[in-house]
């Protein structure tokens, strides 16, 4: 008998549970990736929107109301409407603002279905051992859709800028379409699914709309001269056509649990932790994303090179960030202390932004370092907060496993840090009439408020070290 190929032998090793994590992961991952590559365009075409950023934490908590896969198959596919709308601006010659305001301000709108939808089932496919490192990873999905948005309309914008959108919309509604048929929100799901499929037909769970004959208890049916272990739980139906429950067999009523009800806004702001880094994503999506949109021109001026060359080496901005990212999700993970890992990112952040601000006007090499060393610093915590954190505090014990609340904890915490991405290039653009310095302070300033608002975290991670060692505060 022929030997089995090593490969296949390493594929067979994987338990079932294991295939379908990694296919959770690797679906939300082109899932989001997808919404990022739809919403590259409008920088593309010289058309200065942030659709990104308008994340209200209602949509989080519409979210966590309903199933989550319907949720976002709607707003991929109202998302891929409204960009395809957009392009097709440009093939029947629209020249009303109002037309290309309406679209993009309802894109932004739908769009914000994305990030809690698929933080959420990450959260609910890995547990808190190694979630920083396989977010870390996970959250590369930004920068892969970046780089595919912007290839896919510079190929089309000086031919047919329509196609720019209509290429990407379209790609985001079949992603759409792949959610739908493919998405499974929660382990658990695909556990009752399997265990309803192989269950006998004598054994299977028979429901109405009110439960067994509108009584909503839970019957076990009990069987004389058996033991403990072999009760049936089977739910017994008597006579439905006159609307009584008629056990054939001694029975004991066990009243079930009621599915843990959807965490509202203000249940949301009280979980240890919420509010404080929700505040700090504030000031670390303002730096982050003052530099997504200004690092281009700030390199033509102090680098002196063409906007084409400035655009690519813009770029080394976030593979430094996919690198933090990873990084921070893998200290924290090792330490379990989230808050202190961000925490020394932002302390050491600031100074190598003035670095940067220095060294950027000695030639390409120095730039080209510290724009991979600012990437991580600067990224990383925000990489950790909207990822790791998120789902840590959106399943904190405090609740009690109701991990419903995870959708409206994510749509809070990056909701605030929009704030931050919509004020930082306002800023940076009202500053650097003055001076790019000036642009930098405020960057600097911004990471130390960040550190601030992060401080009385550290101390009771620090505390908790001290007094348990190896035991995190959650």
């Amino acid at each position: 008998m022929a030997p089995v190929p090593p490969g296949t032998r390493f594929l067979a090793s994987f338990n079932r549970d294991q295939w379908y994590r990694a296919f959770t992961f690797a679906l939300t991952f082109l899932l989001y990736t997808s919404f990022h590559l739809s919403r590259k365009p409008i920088s593309i075409v010289k058309v200065i929107q942030d659709e990104d950023e308008f994340v209200f934490s209602w949509d989080g908590i519409i979210g966590e109301r309903l199933p989550i896969r319907l949720y976002l198959t709607v707003g991929m596919l109202t998302s891929g409407l409204f960009t395809c709308l957009f392009g097709l601006g440009y093939v029947y010659d629209i020249h009303c603002l109002g037309f290309y305001i309406f679209v993009q301000v309802a894109n932004g709108l739908v769009q914000t279905t994305g990030w809690p939808s698929v933080v959420t089932c990450i959260g609910n496919w890995f547990g808190k051992g190694r979630r920083g490192l396989i977010m870390g990873l996970w959250n590369s999905h930004t920068s892969v859709g970046n780089i595919l948005g912007s290839l896919i309309a510079g190929y089309y914008v000086s031919s047919n800028w329509g196609l720019s959108f209509i290429v990407p919309g379209v790609i985001i509604a079949a992603m759409g379409v792949i959610c739908f048929l493919f998405l499974i929100e929660h382990p658990n799901d695909l556990k009752i699914a399997s265990a309803q499929s192989s269950a006998p037909s004598s054994q299977k769970v028979h429901k109405n709309r009110n439960g067994v004959n509108g009584h909503k208890d839970l019957y076990l049916q009990y069987k004389p001269g058996a033991k403990a272990q072999s009760w049936d739980t089977e739910l017994l139906l008597g006579q439905e056509s006159i609307g009584v429950c008629v056990p054939v067999q001694q029975v004991v009523v066990v009243k079930s649990e009621a599915e843990p009800s959807a965490i509202s806004f203000m249940g949301a702001l009280r979980i240890p932790g919420v509010v404080e880094f929700s505040l700090c994503l504030l000031f670390a999506k303002l730096v982050s994303y003052t530099f997504l949109f200004w690092l281009p021109i700030y390199i033509t001026k102090a680098a002196h090179l063409d906007a084409k060359k400035a655009g690519d080496l813009s770029t080394l901005f976030d593979v430094g960030g996919i690198v933090g990212g990873i990084l921070a999700g893998v200290i924290s993970d090792k330490m379990g202390k989230r808050a202190t890992t961000c925490a020394v990112m932002l302390l050491l952040a600031a100074p190598t932004l003035y670095g940067f601000s220095m060294m950027s006007q000695f030639g390409l090499g120095p730039t080209i370092g510290m724009l991979l060393v600012c990437g991580g610093l600067v990224n990383g915590p925000y990489a950790l907060i909207t990822t790791a954190v998120s789902a840590d505090l959106g399943t904190h014990k405090s609740l009690k496993g109701n991990a419903r609340a995870l959708s409206t904890v994510t749509a809070i915490i990056d909701g605030t840090g929009s704030v931050g991405a919509a004020v930082g290039p306002l800023l940076a653009g009202l500053l650097s009439s003055q001076g790019w310095d000036q642009v930098f302070y405020m960057l600097m300033t911004a990471d130390f408020l960040a550190l601030l608002l992060l401080l009385r975290l550290v101390m009771k991670e620090l505390c908790s070290h001290r007094k348990r060692p190896g035991v995190s505060v959650e």
